[in-house]
C-alpha cells in the first residue's frame, strides 16, 4: 500500500540538519502554529507559472539564472541591498539573453534563504564549545551562549523579513524599475569601468543597436508596457521542514498542496537521502523543486530520486543542480547527464559552480572561492552538456550586488590580502556585483559559441 502523504508525514522519516536542541519544544510548536495562520508569502498560481517557464528550459527554449545570498541575515536587511541584488540579476539576464538568443528565467535565492546545513554541529574557540551558527532563522553569529542557542522566535522574524522583501521585489519587478533601457544603461557603466571592458563592449554595442532598432520601429516601453516589467521568482533550500510544513497550504483552484514560502524549493547535497525527510516532504508539494547533485552521486541514485520527486515526468517540475568542483565535473557529470537523457527524464540541468570550489586562503584563513575555478566549472558544464546532447539549462550562484571582497580574482583581481577589506558574508563567500556580471559576460561567450554551432548544424 502506498503511504499517504501529508505536510507533516515527513516527521516519521529520518531528518538531517534540522536542529533538535531547541530548549523549549512547546515554544517551537507555538511558533509553527502561529506561522500556519500567517498569509502565504507566494501563491500557487505563481509557482505554476514558474514551472511552466522551467518547462521551456527543460525543452532547451530558455535559460535559468538563479542567484542571491548564501544566507540572508537580519543585520544586512536593507532595501538598498535587495535592490542591488535584484538589479544585478536583471543585468546578468540581459547579457545572457542576447548571447544565448533565449529568454532567461530569473529566480532569486532571496526572501527565505536563511538556514544552512553545517559540517559540524558545534564550534570550539579557546576551549569554549557552543552550537555552530546555522542561519539567522535558527541562531546568531556572535560566539555567545545565549545568541548561539536556537530560538524559534527567529522563524517569525524571518517570515516578516521575507514578506517585506517580497513586497519590495514585486514593486521593483512591476513598477518600472526593471525597464529594459535602464538595465542596459547600468550595464554600460560596468563595461566602461571594467579593466576588461573592451572584451565586453562588442556584446554591449549589439544590445544598444538592437534597442535602437526596436525604438525606431516603435517598440519602446511607452508602446509595449511589458518592457517595463519582468517576472521574478523566489527560492530557498527547504531545510527547516517545520517551517515549510507550516507554510504549506491547499490550493483552492487545484486542490493540490503548495509550499507558499517560495516559488521554488530545493534539496541540498547533505539532505538528499532517498528515505529521508526532505525528499519525502518535497515529493508531496506541487512547487517546482531542485535537487543538488554532488560528486558522490551515482546515476542509479539519481534516477531513483527523480522517480520519487517527479514520477509523472512533468517538464519544469525538477531542476538538477550540479555542484562538483572544477576538478571533478568533467569526470562525474557526463554519466549523470547521460543517464537522464537515455532514460527520457524531463529535467532542467543547471550548475552551481560555487560550493565545490571553496577553500581557505592560506595567509588569512578566510573561506574563499577563486573566480577562475568558478568560471572553469561553468565552462565545463556547458561543454559536457553539449557533448552529451543535453541543454545546459542554467547557473545557480551565490552572489550579492554589494561591493564585497569574498571571492578571489575577477577583472579587478581580488587578492588574498584584500579579503578582509569587505568580507561581510554570514556563511559562504559570494561573488560581488562586478564579478557576477563579468561571469555573465564570460558565460555568454560560451552560449554564443553554442548557439552558432546549433545554427551551423541547422543550416
Amino acid at each position: 500500500m502506498t503511504e499517504r502523504w501529508t505536510p507533516s508525514s515527513w516527521r516519521q522519516k529520518p531528518a538531517k540538519h534540522i536542529p533538535s536542541d531547541y530548549p523549549d519544544a512547546e515554544a517551537v510548536t507555538r511558533v509553527e502554529d502561529e506561522l500556519r495562520r500567517m498569509p502565504p508569502l507566494v501563491f500557487a498560481g505563481e509557482a505554476r507559472r514558474l514551472k511552466s517557464l522551467l518547462g521551456d528550459v527543460a525543452a532547451g527554449k530558455a535559460f535559468l539564472l538563479q542567484g542571491g545570498d548564501c544566507a540572508e541575515s537580519f543585520k544586512e536587511f536593507h532595501a538598498d541591498n535587495i535592490r542591488d541584488t535584484f538589479r544585478l540579476i536583471l543585468q546578468m539576464a540581459v547579457v545572457l539573453t542576447f548571447a544565448g538568443g533565449k529568454p532567461v528565467v530569473k529566480v532569486g535565492r532571496i526572501a527565505g534563504q536563511f538556514a544552512k546545513p553545517r559540517s559540524e554541529p558545534i564550534e570550539t574557540i579557546e576551549g569554549v564549545t557552543l552550537p555552530s551558527y546555522r542561519g539567522d532563522n535558527i541562531n546568531g553569529m556572535e560566539f555567545d551562549p545565549a545568541v548561539r542557542t536556537p530560538d524559534p522566535e527567529r522563524l517569525l522574524k524571518a517570515y516578516a523579513q521575507s514578506s517585506s522583501t517580497l513586497n519590495l521585489l514585486r514593486a521593483f519587478a512591476g513598477g518600472g524599475y526593471a525597464d529594459l533601457y535602464n538595465i542596459h544603461r547600468w550595464t554600460l557603466g560596468f563595461v566602461a569601468d571594467s579593466p576588461q571592458g573592451a572584451r565586453y563592449r562588442e556584446l554591449s554595442d549589439k544590445i544598444s543597436e538592437s534597442l535602437a532598432f526596436m525604438a525606431a520601429i516603435g517598440i519602446t516601453p511607452a508602446t509595449y508596457p511589458e518592457m517595463h516589467r519582468v517576472e521574478f521568482f523566489t527560492s530557498h533550500e527547504a531545510l527547516l521542514l517545520g517551517f515549510e510544513e507550516s507554510m504549506t497550504r491547499v490550493d483552492s483552484t487545484s486542490g493540490d498542496w503548495y509550499d507558499t514560502s517560495a516559488h521554488m524549493l530545493w534539496i541540498g547535497e547533505r539532505t538528499r537521502q532517498l528515505d529521508g525527510a526532505h525528499v519525502h516532504f518535497l515529493k508531496g508539494v506541487k512547487n517546482p523543486v531542485g535537487l543538488k547533485c554532488g560528486p558522490t552521486m551515482e546515476p542509479d541514485d539519481l534516477l531513483r530520486l527523480i522517480d520519487v520527486l517527479n514520477p509523472a515526468n512533468e517538464p519544469g517540475r525538477l531542476t538538477l543542480i550540479g555542484r562538483f568542483g572544477s576538478d571533478k565535473i568533467a569526470d562525474r557529470l557526463p554519466r549523470l547527464m547521460a543517464a537522464t537523457r537515455k532514460s527520457g527524464r524531463s529535467v532542467v540541468w543547471s550548475t552551481d559552480p560555487m560550493h565545490g570550489n571553496t577553500l581557505k586562503a592560506g595567509s588569512t584563513g578566510y573561506k574563499t572561492r577563486p573566480f577562475d575555478r568558478i568560471l572553469s566549472e561553468v565552462k565545463s558544464f556547458v561543454e559536457v552538456a553539449s557533448a552529451e546532447g543535453v541543454h545546459p539549462g542554467g547557473v545557480h550562484l551565490e552572489m550579492t550586488g554589494q561591493n564585497v571582497t569574498e571571492c578571489l580574482g575577477g577583472a579587478r583581481a581580488v587578492a588574498e590580502g584584500d579579503l578582509g577589506d569587505r568580507y561581510h558574508t554570514h556563511c559562504d563567500p559570494r561573488l560581488n556585483g562586478e564579478q557576477a556580471l563579468e561571469l555573465a559576460f564570460l558565460v555568454s561567450e560560451k552560449l554564443r559559441d553554442l548557439r552558432a554551432d546549433d545554427l551551423r548544424v541547422a543550416s
